[in-house]
């Protein structure tokens, strides 16, 4: 299929310059794809029919090449025999030009159906010049030696002796072009032997050109880190949260500087949403940052984005999962998981985790019903494809009703399709008593991130009902990492955090512990070696990906929290 793919997309290449080929990998939306080129989402669906209505894993999209990009690049995608070496020649730019473009591209993942950017080429200035004058170079004689000839000698002798060929010999001694036979005791004119034109070089392999291009590692003795982020004046709720995540890194940096691990950290005020970045921006200290974390208002995140981009910084965005900068900016990381991929990372591990199950949704009839509409179609979507039996119930079935739904031969998982206490409020019970009705019977409860707010009331039942909640933070308060952690930040600074999920201070401290004792450990490969750090986080989980070979990074960490019948807590870690 794939080499099927590549000789289309030549064959489309070679008719229609007017458009590249994307294929849709997973967690990507029409919306994120038009962000990562630039484009709009109707120019996507004029060129593809229907994809306003269904995009799926693999699907291939026609991106139009004229509205995509600037004039400072283009994109370009790879099809079958292509080489780094034959873009070069074919767009006018070198290879280290191609490699910085495109930090995520690699020989390993160079292939068919890749996109890559292409940077403009640049245009070279010609210097005006004086015409020099001719110089006669200097004369070379025709002839190396003169050989006398001896008794029996032959033009075929002659020839060897001197290591050139008869037509050679001949060629430099006209006379001897009739055939005429040579005499003792004439000379000869020896010519220099022919030069032989070396063979053409062979074009290096994407391997040499990657290696020659790959950047020197750098260690990273001190590590230099700012914070801009709104500690406004005002006692205020956002200010309050920002200070407390600023507290929680504090924490970090002084645990860090502990073991040895040197920083310098620079904090600046970006103020309320209207404010001006200019002035921080203009701060030539700024410039010599290892890792800037912030923004908070999205109004910030372009010019602090371009700013990380221009001097080559990393930029840790902690709060928003919204922006689009990411899909074409390779200095952001971003905490908070876009939507589709949060989602597409669930479908992934609840198919693998529940193989067996009957699934029954639970509709909600009240004002919320549409709330978790998308992750729903998304989900019913994995399990159609995974042939997984589903059904739907009203939220207020009886639990007679609920038994009609029941399967022994499967595990039977209750999906509200609202992520409220109020539904909670109402299911809970039904499903409580049908567990304890049918005590032979696996019947779960599965849900949303915002049930770790609503735990406290409803711990028992969640251990009852055998409940899930899918998130990507999470945190035991009964685990001693929590307990210390908590501790800590009641003595350092007075008061408790906020009981809101995800708590501030943990998320300070995640963060600037794992990118700060990344950076201190890897340098400037960070980026290549971030998978192997292993570390367990308070609150935070972290699997970065980049979203394309040009593009940010993104977490698609994703926890399962499972209430066992035992009266355990179990964080389900997924790879």
């Amino acid at each position: 299929m794939l080499l099927l793919l590549a000789f289309v997309s030549a064959a489309i290449a070679q008719e229609n310059e007017t458009f590249f080929l994307h294929t849709v990998e997973k967690g990507q939306t029409l919306y994120s794809i038009s962000s990562m080129y630039g484009v709009s989402q109707n120019d996507i669906i004029a060129l593809n029919p229907g994809s306003d209505e269904k995009i799926y894993v693999g699907r291939t999209l026609k991106i139009p090449l004229s509205k995509a990009g600037s004039r400072k690049e283009t994109f370009h995608t790879i099809v079958q025999g292509e080489t780094l070496y034959r873009l070069t020649k074919q767009y006018g730019v070198s290879a280290k030009e191609i490699c910085d473009a495109n930090p995520g591209l690699s020989a390993d993942n160079f292939r068919i159906g890749e996109v890559i950017r292409i940077p403009a080429a640049r245009s070279v200035q010609q210097p005006d010049t004086v015409p020099s004058p001719v110089i006669q170079a200097p004369v070379v004689p025709r002839c190396r030696d003169m050989h006398k000839i001896k008794r029996k000698e032959t033009i075929y002798s002659i020839s060897r002796k001197y290591g050139i060929s008869e037509a050679e010999l001949i060629a430099a001694n006209p006379e001897l072009k009739g055939g005429q036979k040579i005499k003792k005791g004439e000379y000869l004119c020896i010519p220099y032997p022919a030069t032989k034109a070396a063979p053409p070089p062979l074009p290096p392999s994407n391997y040499q050109l990657f290696e020659e291009n790959k950047k020197e590692p750098r260690r990273i003795n001190t590590v230099r880190a700012a914070i801009i982020l709104p500690f406004l004046e005002s006692r205020n709720e956002t200010s309050a949260r920002m200070v407390e995540y600023y507290e929680g890194f504090l924490m970090a940096v002084d645990s860090l500087k502990r073991r040895g691990t040197s920083i310098d950290l620079y904090t600046y005020n970006s103020g309320s949403e209207s404010s001006s970045l200019k002035n921080i921006l203009a701060k030539e200290e700024l410039k010599r940052m290892d890792i800037i974390f912030g923004p908070l208002h999205p109004s910030h995140i372009a010019p602090l984005a371009e700013f990380a981009d221009k001097n080559q910084i990393r930029l840790v965005i902690p709060f928003t999962s919204k922006d689009n900068t990411v899909f074409h900016n390779p200095s952001i990381f971003q905490i908070n998981t876009p939507q589709s991929y949060l989602y597409s990372e669930v479908y992934e591990h609840f198919v693998r985790e529940f193989p067996n199950g009957n699934i029954v949704f639970m509709a909600s009839s009240g004002a919320d019903n549409d709330e978790k509409a998308e992750f729903i179609n998304g989900l019913k979507e994995a399990l159609r494809n995974r042939a997984i039996p589903m059904t739907t119930v009203s939220e207020d079935a009886t639990p007679e009703e609920l038994k009609t739904t029941l399967r022994n031969d499967r595990e039977n998982i209750f999906i509200p399709t609202s992520g409220s206490n109020a539904i909670l409020i109402k299911v809970i019970p039904q499903l409580t008593l049908l567990a304890r009705e049918l005590p032979e019977t696996s019947i779960r409860l599965f849900g949303y991130p915002e049930w770790q707010t609503y735990t406290k009331d409803h711990l028992d039942a969640f251990f009852e009902l055998d409940a899930y909640f899918y998130s990507s933070f999470y945190t035991n308060n009964l685990l001693p990492a929590a307990i210390n952690f908590i501790h800590n930040y009641r003595r350092w600074y007075s008061k408790m955090m906020d009981e809101r999920y995800p708590r501030y201070g943990m998320l300070g401290f995640d963060t600037g512990y794992f990118f700060l004792s990344g950076l201190s450990r890897y340098g400037s490969t960070f980026e290549e070696k971030m998978g192997d750090m292993n570390l367990v986080s308070i609150q935070t989980g972290f699997k970065f990906e980049r979203v394309n070979n040009f593009g940010g990074f993104i977490n698609r960490k994703v926890f399962f929290v499972h209430f066992t019948k035992g009266y355990e807590v179990m964080k389900l870690d997924f790879d």
